[in-house]
């Protein structure tokens, strides 16, 4: 029994380390951030088929609840496409520290959605976030286009997390993501077919190495990250899930330092920023545990 609990504890912190990486392979890719998300839903959203019908898992749903899953979907594929390219215009590290703002979000967000009351140290963390954010904003002026998408990317991925924590207590959470992967498809291509882009061959020109990266994403860091993470979830406290989840912004930023060196050492105050956002967000989870234990 010990083993397996072991086993369990292993395999999450290797799914939080997937989870970092995730941004390592961003850097990687050569596309862009909008094109990039496309082929990962769709791969994503193919493998996440074929497992459904592997488990005979049924796809039919409700119209109510159709609809809210394609506006999770266009949600989830903002977030990531904004969460790409922050990294695109700045770097890994930014985008990550970035990333961590949302906490702050959701102290504002979730009392709203699910009209529960605010909890005062909730705020009093997300004005530390602030001053976590403000710190790296004058450290790195020069990146303040990466500064604001990736606390766009912060702000979308909350509102998907508010969203997709309603959904999941009425359907399986494996449906819910194959129809957000499916709209997300969807969303993007008729933008990109709006904007004339989507038959441009500069849309399908991809490398051999861009191919096999854009497999990994989605197949190891997107289709088996989720499903894997739900069977995790089976064996492991919500706490212990939520707070090593938030050790992702540590291990993705050490990974782009030993990745690369030369563009992801910042200044010691970025670091210091970062340091208070990230130790906020950990802090925060400790806390809301015991707020809601008690």
């Amino acid at each position: 029994m010990q083993n397996a609990k072991i086993k369990n504890y292993i395999h999450l912190h290797f799914l939080v380390f997937i989870a970092g990486f995730t941004a390592i392979l961003g850097e990687l890719i050569t596309i862009e951030a909008i094109p990039l998300v496309w082929f990962r839903m769709l791969i994503a959203g193919i493998l996440i088929f074929i497992y459904l019908k592997f488990k005979k898992i049924t796809l039919s749903v409700t119209n109510d609840a159709l609809k809210s899953f394609f506006i999770a979907g266009i949600v989830i594929a903002l977030h990531w496409i904004t969460f790409f390219a922050a990294i695109k215009v700045s770097n890994i590290s930014i985008t990550l520290a970035m990333f961590s703002s949302g906490a702050f979000f959701a102290s504002l967000i979730e009392p709203l959605f699910y009209k529960r009351k605010i909890i005062i140290y909730e705020l009093v963390f997300g004005f530390i976030v602030i001053v976590g954010v403000a710190i790296i904003v004058q450290a790195e002026l020069k990146n303040i286009l990466g500064i604001i998408l990736g606390i766009l990317s912060a702000l979308f991925s909350t509102i998907f997390a508010v969203l997709n924590g309603k959904l999941v207590k009425f359907n399986s959470s494996s449906v819910i993501t194959f129809y957000e992967f499916f709209s997300g498809v969807l969303f993007i291509s008729l933008f990109l077919f709006l904007n004339g882009d989507f038959f441009q061959s500069s849309m399908f020109k991809l490398s051999i190495n861009d191919i096999l990266y854009l497999i990994i994403l989605s197949s190891v860091c997107t289709a088996y990250a989720f499903i894997a993470s739900v069977y995790v979830m089976r064996f492991i406290s919500p706490y212990t899930v939520i707070l090593s989840y938030n050790l992702e912004p540590i291990y993705g930023i050490l990974l782009a330092i030993i990745f690369f060196p030369r563009s992801e050492l910042m200044s010691s105050a970025f670091y210091f920023g970062a340091f208070i956002i990230i130790g906020t967000v950990i802090a925060n989870a400790i806390l809301k545990f015991k707020y809601f234990k008690n």
